[in-house]
């Protein structure tokens, strides 16, 4: 198993389900729908890609191959660029500052490395 990947997706995993309560504790009713909406979607895509980078964790072993790191590395880049974007977005919108705007910008590059990873992942096993 790749022991960094796992480490990595323990750390996500206990990360994702802290800021999933606080968003449901710490900012329902303290900011709008829209904006409870763009931090619940980088909670949900951050915990789904924790189990994606278990997944490639696992299969390293049995597949050890330079696709299944590049998976898990882009899955780490996309979870630091999709979610990190939108939990700042989040903060900035939070407190009515919308000239970060623009940080939405970078959120489809982080979705692109998900992708990517996601791809890599099914390159490795049919290479296999």
């Amino acid at each position: 198993m790749h022991k960094t990947f796992l480490v990595v997706a323990g750390l996500l995993g206990a990360l994702s389900v802290a800021l999933g309560a606080f968003g449901s504790h710490g900012l329902r009713g303290k900011v709008g729908e829209d904006v409870l909406n763009i931090f619940e979607t980088a909670v949900k895509y951050q915990f789904y890609h924790v189990f994606a980078l278990l997944a490639v964790s696992i299969l390293f072993q049995s597949f050890g191959s330079g696709a299944l790191l590049w998976s898990g590395r882009l899955f780490i880049a996309g979870t630091a660029l999709f979610c990190g974007s939108l939990y700042l977005l989040t903060f900035f919108r939070a407190n009515n500052n919308t000239s970060m705007n623009w940080l939405g910008a970078i959120t489809p590059i982080g979705g692109l490395c998900f992708i990517a990873g996601w791809l890599l992942l099914v390159f490795a096993v049919i290479k296999k």
